[in-house]
């Protein structure tokens, strides 16, 4: 009864980050590994319940991809699938409020880098997928993980990479950073609003990788989970990736004041040969361009390394307060398999986590999405700790001082003083 209580006064205040534990139980519903198939689950024995509740995200294309896949889902097993669409970025807050009261989802879906919060509220059980895990991209299962177990079950997997116009600029030509910089340097003339590259260099997210592939990070991970205690973003190699980024700005390759809005409309327009970002921008570009649009791998470094971009991960996580654990697990795995995969990704226009799906033919050698499956290989998950949301601001500002010219050693030390500083504040540490 205090755990509810607890629970139920915090999820009415909406703190973000909480020390709750779930609903206890007298068994283990998210383990029984099935020997005999090798998977991390089995219903064999389990009364089927008469429907599952799923939250959705509230986008039209995903919803009426799965609710498909629920169907299929319904007809072999029997069970009644009810898909609520609920913004990724409200259910948490929803199902603080609703799951004690008996009203949330038996499971739902969500950004990998907010696991460590939902985990901390007590929301989520983890999942074992046994051999199962060996079946999802290896990033994937790393961005899922926390204190070494599994609470999803991937089932979208992103990063961003390198477009280009084959009308202005060849692929040999960006396949290094040296090759960017020189194409940066022939074709940007700011007064005619013409560049050889673009990207929104005053974005951490983006800019991560200029960093990482130098050897900076944001918490260290040596295998064992991320230590918010050690930040790589004021080293060496994080001051030498910051110090190529000022020299875009300090160089007039990029616009202090560009924005993803005035990027993707010089792309489109044609008066920008290279850009990176996200394969979200593939059909506007497509539209836009045409044949004329490439795609490509981030530029290798000077170290010959390709940058470690950040991955995202798409999740489905399973309710603390679930009834039907085993069930919602079983549907999981099964929206996740390599045939409703594609299924998805065909209709949402998301690459599976799944890494059959990922190599098979119909993405690897798609000539615009095959790049970005490609560059998760290269990636790293985002840390999906709670200490991560101190980095956003700090950093950001940080990113503007950089783009102003101040000085990039003294610019990141102040911001990985303020990260500690914002760490220890929220009391996520």
């Amino acid at each position: 009864m205090k755990k509810f209580l607890v629970m139920l006064m915090i999820a009415v205040l909406t703190l973000g980050v909480l020390a709750a534990c779930g609903p206890q139980r007298e068994t283990n519903n998210a383990g029984g590994k099935n020997e005999a198939e090798g998977e991390g689950t089995t219903t064999e024995g389990v009364e089927k319940p008469e429907k599952l509740t799923v939250w959705v995200n509230d986008q039209e294309e995903q919803k009426a991809a799965l609710e498909e896949i629920f169907a299929a889902y319904t007809e072999e097993t029997g069970i009644k699938v009810e898909a609520n669409g609920i913004s990724m970025l409200d259910q948490i807050t929803a199902l603080a409020l609703d799951a004690p009261a008996g009203k949330g989802p038996d499971l739902f879906f969500q950004p990998h880098d907010r696991i460590g919060d939902i985990v901390l509220q007590g929301l989520a059980d983890p999942i074992d997928l046994g051999e199962d895990a060996e079946l999802y991209s290896q990033t994937a299962i790393d961005a899922v993980t926390v204190d070494g177990e599994l609470y999803g079950v991937p089932h979208v997997i992103e990063t961003y990479g390198l477009f280009y116009n084959k009308d202005l600029v060849s692929a040999e030509e960006v396949a290094t950073m040296e090759g960017l910089m020189k194409v940066a340097e022939e074709n940007t003339d700011q007064a005619q609003d013409k560049y050889g590259f673009l990207m929104e260099a005053t974005n951490f997210y983006f800019i991560y990788p200029f960093f990482a592939g130098n050897g900076g990070y944001v918490f260290n991970n040596d295998g064992s989970g991320f230590d918010a205690k050690d930040i790589g973003l004021a080293n060496e190699g994080a001051v030498e990736g910051g110090k190529l980024v000022q020299s875009w700005f300090s160089n007039g390759y990029v616009p202090k004041e560009i924005n993803g809005d005035i990027m993707n409309g010089l792309f489109t327009d044609g008066k920008v040969a290279s850009v990176i970002t996200g394969p979200w921008n593939i059909p506007t570009y497509k539209e836009a361009l045409g044949d004329k649009l490439g795609t490509a791998i981030l530029p290798k470094l000077d170290n010959g390394d390709v940058p470690k971009s950040f991955v995202g991960v798409k999740t489905w996580m399973l309710s603390s307060y679930s009834e039907n654990q085993e069930w919602a697990i079983d549907l999981m795995k099964f929206t996740t398999k390599y045939e409703n995969a594609m299924k998805y990704y065909a209709a949402a226009g998301e690459m599976p986590a799944l890494q059959e799906a990922l190599d098979s033919e119909e993405i690897a050698n798609d000539e615009l999405i095959g790049a970005f499956a490609e560059q998760t290989q290269y990636g790293e998950p985002m840390p999906n700790i709670p200490q991560m949301q101190q980095v956003w601001d700090p950093m950001g500002s940080a990113l503007q001082f950089i783009a102003n010219g101040d000085d990039v050693g003294e610019v990141l030390s102040e911001a990985v003083q303020q990260i500690e500083d914002n760490i220890t504040a929220s009391g996520a540490q």
